[in-house]
């Protein structure tokens, strides 16, 4: 991923789902930040479109 500005935001999550993305994070050697950003790209499609539509 090639985005050098980031946003900070506030999640809420699982206790027992955040525990185990950071032993995921600590196992593969990377920041918690930088595995959430590897799985969203992986499960969010490549473009998402939004279409306006008329009433």
């Amino acid at each position: 991923m090639t985005i050098s500005k980031k946003q900070r935001v506030t999640l809420f999550l699982n206790p027992s789902l955040l525990k185990h993305a950071k032993a995921q994070a600590i196992v593969e050697e990377v920041s918690l930040t930088t595995l959430v950003e590897k799985a969203l790209s992986k499960y969010l499609p490549k473009e998402t479109i939004l279409k306006k539509t008329e009433i």
